[in-house]
């Protein structure tokens, strides 16, 4: 059976059918920016981790992290160059902040380091390295290569008081120190400013004694101490004089 619509409901039918096809058919608006692309997200991420370091060392120039914050309130309303532009700048600050920390705590361990008399060669490079990379305004190299070596002397040495009775051939023949009595001139050359004559030293004086001395100085103490000859308390030997000097020429 055939069933024919009255005409008022084609017309409603397709007035409707336009209205949904009409909506169906707008343009959608853009959506908002979901947030920082990936080009800003790794230069924040680098420049955050360079600040945290520069506020770990609590040295930090005074506007770097007002120019990281302008860089993530740029990413995060989607002008990506802005971002990544104002974070390298923040990158850049904190970093150079940071170099120049080391830079200043290297300087007093070089001046400390170059008065040091009992360098071995190796010691003697790693401290020219050193001085080399600090002018260089290597800073965090700098301070690697000095505080290293400042650690590994301060490990190899100690310092003894005299005490009533001692001798430099009784304190060298101490277990703690070299255990060999014959070495006492090595104790005389690094604190020769502090004592007169070989054979009189004073109770409460304080001497460095290097607990790890390059073979050729240990020779050279020993023979010295073996051939020095007849010695007299109350001035230096010229046996001592000479030794001393022949250390200093090699």
């Amino acid at each position: 059976m055939k069933v024919t619509l009255p005409a008022k409901y084609l017309s409603l039918t397709a007035v409707v059918f336009s209205f949904v096809v009409g909506c169906a058919s707008q343009p959608q608006q853009a959506a908002a920016p979901s947030g920082p692309g990936p080009a800003a997200t790794q230069a924040l991420d680098s420049a955050r981790a360079a600040v945290k370091a520069a506020k770990a060392l609590d040295w930090i120039w005074r506007d770097t992290e007002k120019t990281l914050k302008s860089a993530e309130e740029a990413a995060a309303a989607g002008d990506e160059a802005k971002a990544v532009k104002l974070a390298k700048e923040a990158q850049g600050e904190a970093e150079a902040a940071v170099n120049q920390y080391y830079i200043e705590e290297s300087k007093p361990l070089l001046a400390r380091l170059q008065g040091n008399r009992n360098l071995n060669a190796q010691q003697k490079a790693a401290l020219q390295s050193g001085a080399e990379a600090l002018a260089n305004a290597e800073g965090k190299k700098a301070y690697d290569i000095l505080s290293k070596l400042a650690a590994e002397l301060q490990a190899s040495s100690l310092h003894y008081e005299v005490a009533n009775g001692d001798s430099l051939w009784g304190i060298s023949g101490r277990a703690e120190v070299y255990n060999n009595p014959y070495q006492w001139p090595l104790i005389y050359k690094a604190n020769v400013d502090q004592i007169a004559d070989a054979d009189l030293i004073h109770p409460g004086q304080v001497f460095s004694i290097d607990r790890n001395p390059s073979a050729a100085d240990v020779d050279a103490a020993v023979r010295h101490a073996k051939t020095r000859g007849a010695w007299t308390v109350g001035s230096a030997e010229q046996a001592d004089r000479r030794y001393l000097g022949e250390l200093q020429v090699r």
